[in-house]
């Protein structure tokens, strides 16, 4: 890390022109083909993909370079997330991220562990000033892994503006061979209103697809009078991967009229979780598709419009016949085609869409408070994108709050009065989500005052006071008390916890904090003895470990080194 630029001295110098991208101002951050696991703007659960996932070949160690010259800005390390991360801040005003990386390069590494030992934490967040960590452009930074929440070895990596937004990476001349047609997987139409229809019913109405020949689609015909808007569930694969990703842009037109144009090369962090405005939310969460709507409702913050006319609705007249056509593109450009013919008939009788209707009605502009004896909910002005019947009920200490077909904007509280609990049955109580079949409790972030107890979420659903009463579990996984280690690198133990989850750990060896690093999705503490803390031939291993409620287990043994 020799390279000494000033460019930290000034701000911009090339400026961030609106759609203007340096094509061959950043490299490849890998030695190997670009092949894609996930692709700029995917659909993720609450969120965009911010940036392109990279194939590595299903191994971790590959070397990561800086994609071009500038200095290291930020390095985070979690245990969830993006697990090891690291972000170059280039002289042209970009930021590169890297992350899920398995370690850093020596010097980086060096430096965040001094770090790490000073604070006795593993999860660390620096942001190194410009003189720091300077890099240059095709520089080892760091080696690629699988930390965080990374569900297989991939490296992500991320191109963000001045603003701290994603850009399509593809913008700045990466390639990425793709000669495959994107795939429309499902089609449906809506009647916006109560005097709109499909096929004779006011309820949305999955259309029968028709895959053609030259991999344009049709579908049956349809029957339409009213205000109507459509979605689609479509994805994209490369020709190199066998995985579905996700689109790069999609457009509408009613009778050759564009009517939405949708664009997916930049966001915003802010507008993220809008994403579940984007989709048909309650469709995801019961059938587990994706459905992209083609119109805009109101409340939909999204920057991803383009274009579009009556926020891509159309309306269709008795007595016509008109044409619906969706292309979807991917970043190459190859384009499928999908076409809708729609013959307008006002019916006297068709099928009423059923609805929902309760004692308790939320005004998504307003507060609204939920209260049953010992339990309050409370939702904020703009929780919601739309106004609706709650579905609201209390058994004993669980709470039914609708179910989970919502999209929430924003946290909400639930607080319950624990007065009526003995003080020692109290302190083990955490407030839980129940989820799946069998209702299994996850702890939702709980915090206590006094006689109350209150979480803060965004989901809607079941939720439940619950007691933790048993102690997390730690065994060691590649040693036994009294081994001799001297030729084993790393010293690793099994932490677990089956209640409300594991809050912290410590760890010592003679009474010195030593550095483990945690991996969730192996439940493992990990020691390098590569760190040189440990320099006894005799050791004495502490670890505690503590969960959510505060039930802690101490393991203690001794192993011996030369």
């Amino acid at each position: 890390m020799r390279f000494t630029l000033p460019f930290f001295l000034f701000v911009c110098a090339f400026g961030l022109a609106q759609d203007y991208y340096p094509k061959d101002y950043f490299g490849n951050p890998l030695d190997v083909t670009l092949v894609l696991s996930g692709s700029f703007a995917e659909l993720r659960s609450n969120h965009f993909h911010s940036g392109l996932d990279i194939k590595t070949q299903q191994r971790e160690g590959l070397k990561v370079y800086a994609s071009a010259s500038g200095y290291i800005s930020r390095i985070k390390i979690s245990h969830y997330g993006y697990g090891k991360a690291l972000y170059i801040t280039h002289p042209n005003g970009y930021t590169t991220v890297y992350a899920h990386l398995q370690k850093f390069s020596p010097e980086i590494e060096a430096y965040i562990k001094k770090l790490q030992y000073e604070k006795e934490s593993f999860e660390i967040e620096v942001f190194p000033n410009t003189e720091e960590l300077i890099v240059e452009k095709g520089e080892v930074i760091a080696y690629s892994g699988n930390t965080g929440g990374s569900g297989g070895p991939h490296l992500h990596f991320e191109i963000r503006d001045n603003q701290e937004r994603p850009i399509n990476p593809l913008l700045f001349g990466f390639d990425v061979k793709d000669t495959t047609l994107p795939v429309i997987k499902e089609v449906y139409a809506y009647p916006m209103d109560k005097h709109s229809y499909v096929n004779k019913s006011n309820e949305k109405q999955k259309l029968r697809l028709l895959p053609l020949p030259n991999g344009d689609y049709t579908v049956e015909n349809i029957q339409a009078y009213g205000k109507i808007g459509f979605a689609i569930e479509s994805t994209d694969r490369q020709d190199l991967a066998y995985n579905n990703n996700g689109v790069y842009n999609i457009q509408a037109f009613f009778n050759g009229n564009k009517k939405i144009d949708i664009d997916f090369k930049r966001f915003s962090f802010d507008e993220t979780r809008h994403l579940n405005r984007f989709i048909d939310y309650g469709h995801y969460k019961t059938k587990k598709e994706r459905l992209q709507k083609l119109f805009i409702e109101p409340n939909n913050p999204l920057s991803i419009y383009k274009d579009s006319d009556n926020y891509g609705f159309i309306r269709v007249e008795d007595s016509t016949s008109s044409v619906y056509k969706v292309a979807v593109k991917d970043f190459k450009n190859n384009t499928s085609w999908l076409t809708i013919n729609i013959e307008g008939k006002k019916e006297q009788d068709f099928k009423v869409k059923d609805s929902f209707v309760s004692s308790y009605y939320i005004h998504a502009d307003k507060t609204n408070e939920l209260l049953y004896n010992h339990i309050s909910v409370e939702f904020y002005p703009e929780t919601f994108y739309d106004d609706f019947y709650m579905d609201f009920s209390v058994s004993n200490d669980t709470i039914k709050l609708h179910d989970d077909t919502i999209p929430v904007k924003k946290h909400f509280k639930i607080t319950y009065d624990i007065s009526h609990y003995d003080s020692a049955d109290a302190h083990k109580l955490y407030i839980a989500r129940l989820v799946g079949y069998k209702q299994h409790p996850w702890y939702s972030n709980t915090t206590k005052e006094k006689n109350l107890m209150y979480t803060i979420t965004d989901d809607l659903g079941t939720y439940a006071l619950v007691a933790d009463t048993i102690e997390p579990t730690i065994r060691p996984i590649n040693f036994k008390d009294g081994q001799w280690l001297s030729k084993y690198r790393y010293l690793k133990v099994k932490i677990d916890d089956e209640g409300s989850g594991i809050s912290n750990y410590r760890a010592t060896v003679n009474g010195k904090w030593i550095l483990m690093e945690y991996d969730y999705k192996t439940k493992t503490l990990t020691h390098d003895f590569n760190d040189g803390i440990i320099t006894e031939t005799k050791n004495n291993l502490k670890v505690i470990v503590t969960d959510n409620v505060g039930n802690n287990s101490t393991f203690e043994t001794t192993f011996y080194r030369k």
